[in-house]
């Protein structure tokens, strides 16, 4: 068969191309990602570099995306990241998607004017070792990194994995018939387990494990498979010693410390978002009404519970999400450590959900969700087979698939990012942004001359949430005078502190200055931006 030249020139040429951006309805593994990663720094040079941060136990590097035009480090910043936990892999896909629609975008006067102003740090994946989990044969979800540790404390690691008894290359349930056992079929859904309510009459007749064996025969299944430490458990808020999970103490592996360090390197980041389990975004967090117990705030103060509830409410309103389930409480997660200790806005999603409100059961509701909106493949039926612990009794494997509940079908994937990405971008125009106002210069006469302005914040976000402002890691903004020769400062300082600014509000400054010539005020901090105006007295 001949085949055209041009055409087979053309194909070349868009094959590349077509990688340069996520694959429309496709989750994609850490190899994929890379070179994702790597054509957008290509093909967009002038306004996105790439770097690893740091490499996994598993070798798996965390990639780094910056994108802003200018000195992107020295303008106020924005912080996305993805796979805040390694059994949501949509959180992933929502980061990159982020970045491959800004950069596809940011010749556009809108998207142009925005990365003039602001910088966006993308981190599309901190917990790789674990995501990839989704994409290799044996399917189960992980949460954990490739670090080697002894999860039961027997002294010896990773003995007791999963085991895939009916070969089907998932890790469901294995449910066991037995009258000492305390689960039961949900009355909702039959194919779900439940713990017998005794309150309510219900007796149990099934013990219900994780599918596999007891390897190391200590009565405890599964309890010390591959990995880790779990990257949303590893930080210093709130954070659990001993959790499982947790790590040997707070920020103990290398993509925790590298995000981290980066974060407190970068003082011009003024909010983060994350994608992940916690949600302050479908429910907006709630200022406590009780004063703070000694040093330790445990509680969103009150100026920055309006910006979540704003923040919130554009969320709802740009992506027609809604019905946000309760979110899990989980120590030493990224969302609440950004906020607390790193002392920023701190937003988090996971970007996808189904409703339970009326429901007793979650895995229930999910099912009926999956039903109603077609999805298929998402049920192991339960089926018969020899358990070597339990001999002589029927057992059986079965349950919800892996990763089908907290991950949507592929095909919803541009959908979601496309509404994620309009989120966030109409989220950073309402950056902090300082002007002055009313600047005025009197003459009072021989040369002396009086200079009196405002500092106006007219963005919506404050300077700096509240949380952060007596933390040392949020820059504190001043205002300088800088006379020509001759010139001299009678009555104001030469430097002065501007206090935090909400959201449309200002501060006013004066001074007096005896002599002719120009005088320059700056104004502002890297998170919010410098702002300068020269004065001629004359």
């Amino acid at each position: 068969m001949k085949i055209n030249s041009g055409i087979l020139i053309m194909a070349l040429i868009v094959i590349p191309l077509l990688s340069n951006t996520p694959a429309a309805g496709q989750y994609n593994n850490y190899s994929r990602m890379t070179q994702i990663i790597k054509n957008l720094e290509s093909e967009y040079s002038s306004v996105c570099s790439a770097r690893s941060l740091v490499k996994t136990a598993g070798g798996k590097d965390i990639w780094l995306l910056s994108v802003g035009t200018g000195d992107r480090d020295n303008k106020p910043a924005i912080a996305i990241i993805g796979g805040v936990e390694g059994n949501h892999i949509l959180g992933k896909e929502l980061a990159l998607g982020f970045a491959s629609s800004l950069l596809k975008e940011h010749q556009t006067p809108e998207v142009r004017d925005l990365l003039n102003r602001l910088t966006f740090y993308i981190i599309p994946d901190v917990s790789p070792d674990a995501t990839e989990q989704f994409f290799a044969g044996l399917k189960y979800e992980r949460i954990l990194n490739a670090r080697p540790v002894d999860d039961d404390r027997d002294f010896s690691v990773n003995e007791d994995p999963f085991e895939d008894l009916n070969r089907d290359g998932y890790i469901t349930q294995v449910r066991i018939k037995d009258p000492s056992g305390s689960y039961m079929e949900s009355p909702e859904d039959k194919r779900i387990m439940v713990i017998a309510d005794l309150a309510e009459g219900q007796t149990g007749s099934w013990l219900v494990i994780s599918e596999g064996i007891d390897n190391d025969k200590d009565g405890k299944f599964n309890e010390d498979g591959e990995g880790g430490v779990c990257f949303n458990r590893n930080f210093s808020f709130n954070y659990e010693e001993f959790g499982p999970g947790a790590g040997l103490h707070a920020v103990s592996e290398p993509e925790s410390k590298a995000v981290a360090d980066f974060l407190f390197d970068r003082f011009n980041i003024y909010a983060t978002f994350s994608f992940g389990p916690q949600d302050n975004l479908g429910q907006p967090m709630k200022a406590s009404d009780r004063p703070a117990q000694g040093r330790m705030i445990t509680s969103i103060t009150k100026s920055d519970e309006a910006i979540n509830k704003l923040v919130s409410d554009k969320y709802h309103e740009i992506t027609g999400a809604k019905g946000a389930p309760t979110a899990p409480i989980s120590r030493g997660n990224f969302m609440e450590w950004a906020y607390y200790h790193y002392g920023r806005y701190s937003f988090s999603t996971p970007g996808w959900w189904f409703p339970v409100e009326k429901s007793k059961n979650t895995e229930a509701a999910f099912l009926k969700f999956a039903e109603k909106n077609k999805m298929n493949d998402v049920f192991v039926p339960w089926t018969a087979i020899n358990h070597p612990d339990f001999p002589g009794k029927l057992a059986e494997v079965g349950g919800i698939k892996p990763f089908a509940m907290n991950n949507p079908p592929a095909d919803s994937l541009p959908d979601l990012i496309n509404a994620n990405y309009r989120f966030i971008k109409a989220i950073a125009e309402l950056h902090p942004e300082l002007e002055f106002l009313d600047l005025k210069t009197e003459n009072p006469g021989e040369d002396v001359y009086r200079i009196s302005l405002k500092v106006h914040n007219k963005g919506i976000f404050a300077t700096c949430a509240e949380v952060g402002n007596q933390n040392i890691w949020t820059r504190i903004m001043r205002i300088t005078v800088e006379p020509s020769k001759g010139q001299t400062i009678l009555s104001g300082q030469k430097v002065q502190r501007i206090p935090r600014l909400g959201g449309d509000q200002s501060e006013e400054f004066s001074w007096l200055i005896s002599g002719k010539g120009n005088v320059t005020i700056k104004a502002g901090a890297i998170n919010t931006g410098t702002i300068t105006a020269t004065i001629n007295l004359r």
